[in-house]
């Protein structure tokens, strides 16, 4: 469950994260890093996918500035994964309403 976030912070389960994050209904990859910065590719999600989830939130920063490209978008539709792009702060609350009906994965970019 994700306790709070807030600009380059987020606390889940009682944690204190500061880096972007990627939590799995098992646990938390607290070391979630993009190849290119703020633009989010297929490479970056290789773990993720692996894990078949029914959905896949992304958390694109406080401000939205990570961009999610419509290849990338295409990409996760075709295996069957519903996404959910959106502002981290929004993401952590759907995240935290989906968590209990569906296996649900989601990616935060916690800055910008």
């Amino acid at each position: 469950m994700i306790d709070s976030y807030g600009f380059g912070k987020i606390f889940i389960n009682g944690e204190k994260y500061t880096s972007d994050v990627i939590i799995y209904p098992d646990r938390v990859d607290p070391s979630w890093w993009r190849t290119n910065g703020h633009r989010l590719s297929i490479g970056d999600l290789e773990d993720v996918l692996k894990e078949e989830p029914q959905t896949l939130i992304i958390g694109t920063g406080n401000m939205g500035l990570m961009r999610v490209s419509q290849d990338v978008r295409q990409f996760i539709e075709d295996k069957g994964i519903k996404l959910i792009v959106m502002k981290t702060k929004a993401a952590c609350d759907e995240f935290n309403r989906l968590r209990e009906t569906e296996r649900v994965i989601c990616a935060l970019h916690l800055t910008c």
